[in-house]
This record gives C-alpha cells, sequence and structure tokens, in this order.
C-alpha cells in the first residue's frame, strides 16, 4: 500500500469513523441502558453532566473529522466511479447524514432542552415529564447514529479492500 494523500485520508477516516462508531456503541450499548436504570433526577443530572463533559476539544476532532474525511475521499475519488467510489459515497452519506445530521438536529436540540433545566430546583413532576420528553427520542434518534456510523466504517473497510485489488 503507497502511502498517498488519498490513502492517508481514507485511513484517517476509517480511523475517525471507528471511534465515532465505538462511541455511539458504548452509549447504545451500555452507558444510556445504564442510567436509565436511575431515578428521574439522578438520570436527567447524569445526562446533563455528560452531556457537558463530552464537548472538549479531542471530541470534536474525533466526531467532525470523519465528517471532512468523508467529504475529501469522496472528491477525490469522483473522477472514478468504480465500485470504491460509490461505497465511498453510501458511506459518506451514511455519515453525513445519520450520524451528522442527526446530532446536529435531533440529539442536540434534545440535549439544549435538558441543559437549559436547572433540575436544582426543578419539581418532581418537571423532572419526570422533562425524561419522558427526552428519553425515549434521544435514544431513539442515537440508535440512528450508531447504526449510520457502524455500516459508516464497514463500507469504509470495504472500500479500501476494494481500492487495493489490482485493476
Amino acid at each position: 500500500m503507497n502511502l498517498t494523500l488519498e490513502t492517508t485520508i481514507v485511513l484517517f477516516t476509517i480511523l475517525l469513523t471507528g471511534l465515532t462508531a465505538g462511541l455511539c456503541f458504548t452509549w447504545t450499548n451500555a452507558v444510556t441502558p445504564g442510567i436509565g436504570q436511575l431515578d428521574d433526577l439522578s438520570f436527567l443530572r447524569s445526562f446533563q453532566e455528560m452531556n457537558r463533559a463530552i464537548i472538549n476539544p479531542l471530541f470534536i476532532v474525533v466526531f467532525f473529522g470523519p465528517f471532512i474525511g468523508h467529504i475529501l475521499l469522496v472528491y477525490l475519488k469522483h473522477q472514478n466511479s468504480g465500485a470504491a467510489f460509490w461505497i465511498y459515497v453510501v458511506a459518506a452519506m451514511l455519515f453525513i447524514l445519520g450520524v451528522v445530521f442527526v446530532t446536529i438536529f435531533r440529539n442536540v436540540p434534545l440535549n439544549e432542552v435538558l441543559d437549559k433545566m436547572d433540575l436544582a430546583v426543578a419539581s418532581l413532576e418537571d423532572v419526570k415529564a422533562l425524561r419522558q420528553k427526552f428519553e425515549t427520542p434521544w435514544r431513539q434518534w442515537h440508535f440512528v447514529r450508531t447504526l449510520s456510523s457502524i455500516l459508516s466504517f464497514v463500507l469504509l473497510l470495504l472500500g479500501l479492500i476494494l481500492n487495493q485489488q489490482p485493476s
């Protein structure tokens, strides 16, 4: 394998997409089911703190790096309309629509509603209502992100394998 700009971008995109898929899988498989067992107030407090802690420079690179990588990869491969190109296109669409757009337009707005609630002074009724409004939609949209990121990762690996096949 020659270490060209294209290969570097493919590997960078695979790595960061894999990290995002792992993060999403961990939240789907362990974090949200685990804190889902907590009472309403503890659940919301936990989610608030995790949402605040996750916004950091390393997370931004891992989460938005694949967005840039997918776009660059499709651009670099656009002159070759072979199977690998179309696999990269589908991988990019899955990541951009199913992870980035779902995050920005579905999960983040739910996170913002949660963040605005001052849980220290909220009534038990308000806490219960917020959890009911937040938890199920957040999990459903996060599951979309999990599936999309995993499928994108698998497709990137497939594209890399196809790219290495002799022409």
